[in-house]
């Protein structure tokens, strides 16, 4: 079946919650998507007028009988055809198969992998869009779930933090596979919408160097002996050297060994090899230049391993990092705690402002990373310049109630930078604490016919107090808006701003950020 489409000038309809395309749609037709105006001009039989973009880059559109059609490649602003390629209730999936008016928003794909054609890349779904449209939609994103999912407005919307469009991921995860029938090695990302690995000779979100050596990468797995059973290839950028960490499944030959030091000297890398799971991986070679990346601002260096969680954008990085700390505005005679800290990425440059910091993260490893991240910047800082008294602690963070939250003791502001399932415990313990105290929730042993009452306070709460300011960094901008729902409308805050972080350009990934003060 083929149709035509017009795509409309609104750019977001709003969705009612974030994710994939792969989850069901019918959560994520757009809630607000207006109806086909009456009064619009009469389109031709067959022809569709499509109303908004949805988180995924499709354009949405309805038919003339009400139901949702999303358009793989569709623009606002152009008039389309499309093949529907699935059909649900009140939902269709449809390709754009022709251009008959071009969006004054489209750009000519700076990559050659990207496209709807067979093979395209799945990395980026966003290049045909240009990039201060791409912030645009995301913007819209981060509203709309804060809007209708918490209804919670911010108060000021801040600025999005952007950088390079290009050459910006210093992180990935590249599958290989020997192809045999072909004769040839595949190194790069999967296909779209596809478990098979797209036939790739360039990338041009990774580095530059990097870019160019995925074609050497090519060469050297085909001439080794273990080239069907090495596959993956992680890619690790710091400031000074490139981390390569390569999956093997059966243990390298002297030969193999020998290719991949030719390999590294070659093209000034670093090889470090995973036998077996991530507790495995190890440096091929010891010695040679420590990984790290630097937050000049605060005059922080970061070592790091290459399977450490760290940002894939180190340019977007630095400017968050010290956006958020301004934000934060932490004083010399305050304490902080740094909620889901890792290797201390924000806590070591708050330990430049506050006097006192506190970093907590659920992963033993980390914690013992972080106090060696801490003690090592703090050895090279003259005694005038010392980081502040700084401890981190391991605990999950999954699991938080009130009476953990008032043992950690009285800290003036928060910074909480959780993964993509967000801080909901962290949250509903603020909450519970706020709504205790005020009298709205009653405390007791629950029971079935009281079952919503909460545990009792510890002895002292009295003396605890809330964080003045927290400071909410977050990957997700629906976990981001559950969360701000039990901060405002539970724990006592208001929402005072809010901004996108365009962390992944050309792709449909939102970061975002959120400032909460006492009410």
């Amino acid at each position: 079946m083929q149709f035509f489409a017009v795509v409309g000038s609104r750019v977001w309809g709003g969705l009612r919650q974030s994710g994939t395309m792969s989850e069901s749609r019918d959560n994520k037709i757009p809630e607000n998507l207006p109806e086909v105006p009456s009064d619009a001009p009469a389109l031709p039989e067959g022809w569709l007028e499509v109303l908004s973009m949805d988180m995924d880059a499709q354009g949405v559109a309805r038919k003339p009988d009400g139901k949702v059609v999303f358009i793989d490649g569709a623009l606002t602003g152009e008039i389309v055809s499309a093949n529907t390629h699935r059909k649900k209730n009140n939902w269709e999936a449809a390709t754009l198969t022709e251009i008959h008016r071009e969006s004054s928003q489209r750009v000519t794909p700076g990559c050659p992998n990207f496209g709807l054609h067979a093979g395209a890349c799945g990395g980026c779904k966003m290049q045909h869009l240009h990039v201060a449209a791409q912030v645009a939609i995301k913007q819209r994103v981060l509203e709309d779930n804060l809007w209708h999912l918490a209804k919670v407005k911010p108060e000021t919307l801040l600025r999005p933090i952007e950088g390079p469009a290009w050459g910006y991921r210093f992180r990935s995860r590249l599958s290989v596979r020997y192809v045999a029938k072909k004769g040839k090695v595949l190194v790069g990302f999967h296909e779209r919408k596809s478990r098979y690995i797209a036939d790739m000779e360039v990338c041009k979100i990774l580095p530059p160097h990097v870019d160019a050596m995925l074609m050497p990468m090519r060469a050297l797995i085909a001439s080794m002996d273990a080239r069907e059973t090495c596959p993956q290839i992680e890619v690790a950028c710091g400031d000074h050297v490139t981390a390569l960490v390569l999956r093997h499944l059966e243990p390298l030959s002297d030969a193999d060994k020998q290719r991949l030091r030719d390999f590294a000297a070659e093209q000034n890398v670093q090889w470090w090899l995973q036998p077996k799971g991530p507790d495995t991986v190890h440096l091929m070679e010891e010695g040679g230049t420590q990984l790290s990346y630097g937050l000049p601002d605060f005059g922080i260096t970061m070592p790091f391993k290459p399977t450490d969680f760290t940002q894939v954008n180190p340019h977007i990085n630095r400017v968050l990092v010290t956006r958020s700390l301004r934000l934060l505005d932490a004083k010399k005679d305050e304490r902080v705690i740094d909620w889901f800290c890792g290797l201390g990425n924000f806590t070591l440059p708050i330990a430049t402002m506050a006097r006192e910091v506190l970093g907590i993260e659920g992963s033993e490893t980390l914690v013992k990373r972080s106090h060696e991240n801490y003690a090592a910047n703090n050895a090279t800082r003259s005694e005038d310049d010392k980081l502040a008294s700084t401890s981190f602690v391991a605990r999950n963070l999954f699991e938080m109630t009130p009476a953990m939250l008032i043992a950690d003791g009285n800290s003036d502001k928060w910074l909480v930078d959780p993964p993509r399932e967000g801080a909901f415990a962290l949250s509903k313990a603020l909450a519970d604490i706020h709504q205790i105290r005020i009298g709205a929730k009653q405390t007791g042993v629950a029971s079935e016919e009281q079952p919503d009452l909460l545990p009792p306070l510890p002895e002292g709460q009295e003396s605890w107090q809330f964080p003045k300011r927290i400071v909410y960094v977050s990957c997700n901008p629906a976990t981001l808006a559950r969360d701000a729902g039990l901060l405002v409308h539970q724990a006592g805050y208001r929402c005072v701003a809010a901004g996108v972080v365009n962390m992944f350009p050309h792709t449909a990934h939102v970061e975002s950020m959120a400032v909460f003060e006492r009410a």
